[in-house]
């Protein structure tokens, strides 16, 4: 029989406030850390206040309530000289945003595109790809963003002889000019059946890989899942009466009025950016690629599989799990980047806060703001990466 009191005892679940518990010093010393850092923060935070009051310089947000005073050459929503700051703010938020978000879906598209160039067994295609890294990956990112944006300048016509190559498009030194739809029920219930679509095609994506588990055949899931956002967004058209009313632009003497349009610096910027941040997603995806043991492509070989189907079904499912962390660097830089928007006269935040300081001479508060934007949107990017991520991970049985 076995002595019980030779038996280990089990460990106490109750927290001991002693302090040779290390789990007690461990709250004791995240307490002090916090703190020490909140107190730091008070301390700058009062003497930055202090120094200001005893200058005569005025601080504080109340400004945001003024009327601004000043325009905005390019703006996604309303905008003139009479709103309020704050909404001047929410302009050079929405142009950041533009930027960011058609820049990566460029650079994501083209990076992927020649990083698998790059592997490729055509030796142009590959020599092209490799050319196109090392040429604009060694080039700083402000020379090329200067160059697109001179290129353009030089390149176009003027406004009043603006080029018509496509009807309804107008290309000059005022950018691009080109039709929107004039928004109405139609394109509402357009909008509504895109977006039934987009679950649908969810839904088959879904079913596709559980038969694809169940039975080992593969299912084309790109192509079906597209044609039912597009019959969906159709139906929905038509649901709403079938609108063809767009908004054309037409060329004066002088300019070309109506319709959409994005000027050179905007076209400078986000093509910059892409092209500049493309080569390092090439790079990335080349070496995640190359990552996988080269046993899964010969067992891949051996199924008999393609090299288009090796690459979607076998390499880069786990390729992902390396591509994906450094991508979301490239995401983060790329967003932090159009703060170079600057030097070419884009109206982004940065440009918008350098003319509310020179009016208003908060110049504390203006970074601020800059600086919590900034943080916002790269802590959201990486959140969502760290979310697809997880999801992508390869799960071990």
């Amino acid at each position: 029989m076995v002595d019980r009191l030779s038996l280990p005892r089990p460990a106490s679940t109750q927290r001991s406030w002693s302090w040779r518990s290390r789990a007690f010093r461990g709250v004791v010393y995240q307490v002090l850390a916090v703190g020490v850092i909140a107190l730091i923060v008070w301390f700058l935070t009062s003497n930055t206040l202090t120094n200001l009051r005893v200058r005569g310089i005025q601080s504080g947000f109340d400004f945001f309530s003024q009327p601004a005073g000043f325009g905005i050459g390019e703006t996604v929503i309303a905008f003139d000289s009479s709103n309020p700051y704050w909404r001047a703010f929410l302009v050079g938020l929405t142009n950041t945003m533009r930027v960011a978000i058609i820049g990566i879906a460029l650079a994501t598209v083209l990076g992927t595109a020649i990083g698998i160039g790059r592997l490729s067994r055509n030796f142009l295609v590959r020599g092209v790809c490799t050319a196109y890294v090392e040429l604009f990956r060694n080039i700083p990112v402000l020379l090329q963003l200067l160059m697109w944006y001179l290129l353009l300048n030089e390149l176009l016509p003027p406004v009043f002889d603006a080029v018509n190559p496509v009807a309804g498009l107008y290309l000059s030194k005022g950018g691009l000019d080109f039709p929107v739809p004039v928004w109405g029920a139609g394109y509402q219930f357009m909008l509504a059946g895109a977006i039934i679509g987009v679950a649908l095609a969810w839904l088959y994506r879904r079913w596709a890989h559980a038969q694809f588990v169940q039975t080992g055949r593969a299912r084309a899931t790109f192509w079906p899942a597209l044609a039912v956002i597009l019959v969906c967004a159709v139906a929905g058209w038509l649901a709403g009466g079938a609108p063809t009313a767009l908004n054309m632009p037409r060329k004066t003497d002088f300019n070309v009025v109506g319709g959409g349009s994005v000027t050179p610096e905007f076209m400078a910027l986000t093509w910059g950016l892409a092209i500049y941040t493309a080569a390092f997603i090439a790079e990335i995806v080349r070496s995640g690629i190359q990552a996988v043991p080269w046993g899964q492509i010969e067992a891949a070989s051996s199924l008999g599989l393609s090299r288009k189907r090796q690459l979607q079904l076998v390499l880069l499912p786990q390729a992902m799990r390396v591509i994906i962390p450094p991508m979301t660097n490239q995401y983060l830089n790329l967003t932090k980047n159009s703060s170079l928007a600057v030097a070419i006269g884009y109206p982004d935040l940065v440009s918008i806060s350098n003319t509310t300081l020179n009016q208003t001479g908060r110049a504390v508060e203006a970074i601020t703001v800059i600086m919590a934007v900034y943080l916002t949107l790269s802590l959201s990017t990486a959140a969502l990466m760290n979310w697809y991520n997880a999801k992508m991970a390869i799960k071990e049985r």
